[in-house]
């Protein structure tokens, strides 16, 4: 999430898998991983908008959690792909590459052509971190991807929306391109049957009426959240066939070809 970390509830813990017996086992990137620069999106720089006309790249925040598997069910009922940037061991959870329950979504949202990117390893301003912290997020979160997928991603997002100071460059120095959004749903801060339609307006406000001959859009939301998964995702696809757009990917919607994704 951008700008507040929801606490898992006692009642949401209760629900979270056992991780899995094996001690967890980094395999760090090495000076053999490469960082090069490639393609024509900018690496190290804030990036809020598509290039690509005609298209929309939802992306979700801060899983694989309890209700991630619905939003891939609704994603997959439109043939809609999407953008999960993945947080490796918050809300209680357990860490992605040694949770079964975890490491199976993530595997699924590759398997169905979503993009895997990386949102760090514990959710935490990557602003306020020294530079050996700043690294050892995005290096954790590499190796329990790598260790998942056998590739770990190159597109990230800074949680709380916050990546100044040295973070571009330590971005930059690692291969990674800085995303952003220029449609909020704000879905965090609107998580009930009753306040999720706030989440839909501000998605509504942002594309109903506007033409893909000239447009497009980045939206976040949260795959976190129960009502997100429950009523916005299939609202914003909804909204996405209606005014002729196509949902993909973030990869997709900046024109970037799909091997420019990951790195192994």
């Amino acid at each position: 999430m951008h700008y507040s970390m929801v606490p898992a509830t006692a009642a949401l813990l209760a629900l979270l898998p056992a991780t899995i017996a094996s001690p967890h086992s980094f395999s760090r990137r090495d000076s053999s991983t490469g960082q090069t620069h490639v393609g024509n999106v900018a690496y190290g720089s804030d990036i809020g908008s598509c290039s690509v006309a005609g298209t929309i790249a939802l992306t979700f925040d801060d899983g694989p959690y309890i209700y991630t598997s619905q939003v891939l069910d609704t994603l997959k009922t439109y043939g809609a792909k999407a953008t999960f940037f993945v947080t490796g061991n918050n809300l209680g959870k357990g860490a992605i590459d040694t949770t079964q329950q975890w490491s199976d979504l993530i595997k699924r949202m590759d398997a169905e052509g979503h993009q895997v990117a990386s949102h760090t390893w514990t959710h935490p301003d990557l602003s306020t971190l020294s530079e050996t912290d700043r690294r050892n997020e995005m290096y954790n979160n590499e190796a329990a991807l790598k260790n998942i997928l056998g590739k770990f991603p190159t597109y990230m997002r800074p949680p709380y929306s916050s990546c100044t100071g040295a973070c571009p460059t330590t971005m930059s120095d690692l291969g990674y391109h800085i995303i952003y959004f220029d449609v909020d749903t704000d879905d965090y801060n609107n998580d009930s049957p009753s306040l999720i339609i706030k989440a839909e307006n501000n998605f509504a406000a942002k594309v109903e009426g506007t033409s893909p001959n000239t447009q497009d859009f980045l939206a976040i939301a949260h795959d976190i959240h129960q009502n997100t998964a429950a009523t916005l995702v299939q609202y914003m696809l909804e909204s996405v066939k209606r005014n002729g757009y196509k949902a993909v990917t973030v990869g997709d919607c900046m024109g970037d070809p799909q091997a420019n994704w990951y790195r192994s």
